[in-house]
């Protein structure tokens, strides 16, 4: 049974690019800024904008008939709340996890060989050699088993690193071995760098607090290309500032990191602005995910990729009961 007939698409362009949608669905644009344009009639399903979504997740109650949301993130903070019980919500796992794969290793491999103090040496014409850390030979504590933390493990293996994988709870699977989350403080010991690649959740949030901080040995470097609120703030600021441990973050809490914060004129951070997935290999990523998912709206099967299942939960149930 089709359940989406009617989707919104954000933005004009993204629906001309996967147009000619399947048969059976009709596409119409809205930008979530105002009230839906009621000539386009009932909306089923909501393709989410891919920046500053958060700051519309509210109007998704404006929405009468709910029964899908799709992002074109990977993480979906707030938006099962948004979206309320009785809709899917499907996240875009997979599409943004080689783009921010690469930003975790440049990243590390900038702060670690002093890149960015080398481009402030640059702006004042300083020839200042220094002999800095190398990433081989580097202990890595990864938080995050997940898409973006299997391509990031990949990624860094040709570096000659020793990466040790961590997960909720500990097990084997078909990479070697998982660490629980648990564990983290006494981990955190042994180990050069940890990254985070964590969503946030109600586990997640402040995972890495101050005690898991103050585990790590001196000048360890701390990276976060996950979500911001997974690190505690406060606590990696102290340790920043204090000059005991160096960080790299792509996401912060809060975000943006407001004018004047002490990250901001340490020379032990390096921040970029939240741009791990938003690369190139975006677009056609993104365009293909959303392809698939469109067409299995339309054929009445439940798409990927889903966080919530909403009315597709209980349209299995229907057809298993009839079966």
């Amino acid at each position: 049974m089709q359940l989406i007939r009617t989707v919104s698409f954000p933005e004009p362009q993204l629906l001309a690019d996967l147009s000619p949608l399947p048969e059976g669905l009709k596409g119409v644009v809205w930008d979530m800024q105002g009230e839906p344009d009621e000539a386009h009639g009932s909306i089923d399903g909501v393709i989410l904008p891919y920046l500053n979504a958060g700051a519309v997740l509210g109007n998704l109650d404006k929405v009468q008939d709910l029964k899908f949301v799709q992002t074109q993130s990977t993480g979906f903070d707030g938006v099962r709340e948004a979206a309320g019980p009785g809709a899917a919500v499907a996240n875009a796992s997979g599409v943004h996890a080689a783009a921010t794969a690469e930003l975790a290793v440049g990243l590390i491999l900038a702060k670690l060989r002093g890149i960015d103090q080398a481009v402030r040496d640059q702006q004042t014409e300083n020839w200042a050699p220094q002999r800095r850390q190398s990433l081989a030979d580097r202990r890595i504590l990864l938080l995050g088993i997940g898409g973006i933390g299997q391509e990031l493990a990949r990624r860094l293996e040709p570096f000659e690193v020793t990466v040790t994988r961590v997960g909720s709870t500990a097990r084997t699977d078909g990479h070697g071995q998982v660490h629980s989350s648990a564990d983290l403080e006494s981990l955190a010991r042994d180990h050069d760098i940890l990254v985070s690649v964590l969503p946030l959740n109600d586990h997640t949030h402040h995972l890495v607090g101050a005690r898991v901080l103050a585990a790590l040995p001196d000048g360890a470097l701390v990276v976060n290309v996950g979500r911001g609120p997974v690190i505690d703030t406060d606590a990696l600021t102290a340790e920043v500032v204090s000059g005991r441990l160096q960080c790299a973050l792509d996401v912060v809490d809060p975000e943006p990191l407001p004018k004047g914060h002490p990250l901001w004129s340490t020379d032990n951070a390096l921040i970029t602005p939240h741009v791990g997935g938003n690369a190139s290999a975006f677009e056609p990523r993104i365009l293909k995910l959303l392809k698939r998912q469109l067409e299995a709206l339309a054929a009445g099967e439940t798409p990927a990729n889903l966080v919530q299942q909403g009315p597709f939960q209980q349209d299995a149930a229907k057809q298993g009961a009839s079966a």
